[in-house]
């Protein structure tokens, strides 16, 4: 059974061996994504891009960690893109531009904390 969803000034999670990958589900033409944690230091996501989709450049104003659960992803960080299959992480530095791209579908777990 997946943990209840932990948002600011509700509590902690309860303790509880879950699948990352079981968690969410693919959805045919999109982006899927689901909040793990959240808090005033930072959150957890986990995301379910389909083949073909992707995120377009940005920054944020903190750093991110992304690793990959499932599939193939490229990540382009200032103009440099960097190819992630599952098991593989990247850090996102703050303020910097980035893109996200599903080379095949993929499901990553984003951490962003705020410093």
């Amino acid at each position: 059974m997946p943990p209840k969803d932990a948002k600011e000034g509700q509590g902690k999670l309860e303790p509880e061996v879950t699948a990352l990958a079981d968690m969410i589900d693919y959805q045919t033409g999109s982006v899927v994504s689901r909040e793990i944690m959240k808090g005033k230091t930072g959150t957890v996501t986990l995301f379910a891009f389909d083949k073909g989709q992707g995120l377009s450049e940005h920054t944020a104003p903190f750093d991110a960690l992304v690793y990959l659960v499932d599939g193939k992803a490229e990540i382009t960080i200032s103009k440099k893109t960097h190819s992630l299959a599952a098991g593989e992480m990247i850090v996102m530095p703050a303020d910097q531009p980035h893109a996200l791209g599903a080379v095949e579908r993929f499901k990553m777990l984003l951490v962003m904390i705020r410093s």
